[in-house]
């Protein structure tokens, strides 16, 4: 069974930037909700170099039909190289709530 629903997920290098990315991508109507999370601290690899940096988390609720386009949007309007953008299925909720993301991520309504 294929998700109806998907959380994206991308990081940022500050609280600006993040709050920035989700009221663009909400406004663009790619999304319902996003909420910013953190700081968080990251430890990944990059450039052959094991690096720790202080990130905060953007995660936008919106509908499998939306990735694509929220996905491309994420990296036009990313500051990162290579951002992050992960999408994880919602196997379930609210059929209320559901139902409000599917209208104002621009799918129905």
């Amino acid at each position: 069974m294929v998700a109806e629903h998907v959380i994206v997920t991308s990081t940022t290098d500050s609280e600006a930037a993040a709050g920035e990315l989700a009221a663009r991508v909400i406004e663009e109507r790619l999304g319902a909700c996003a909420q910013v999370v953190g700081p968080v601290t990251s430890v990944y690899r990059w450039e052959g170099e094991v690096r720790t940096d202080r990130e905060w988390r953007v995660e936008v609720k919106t509908t499998a039909g939306r990735v694509a386009a929220l996905a491309e949007r994420i990296k036009q309007l990313h500051g990162y190289d290579l951002p992050e953008v992960i999408a994880t299925p919602i196997e379930g909720g609210s059929a209320e709530y559901l139902a409000w993301v599917t209208t104002e991520s621009g799918n129905g309504g």
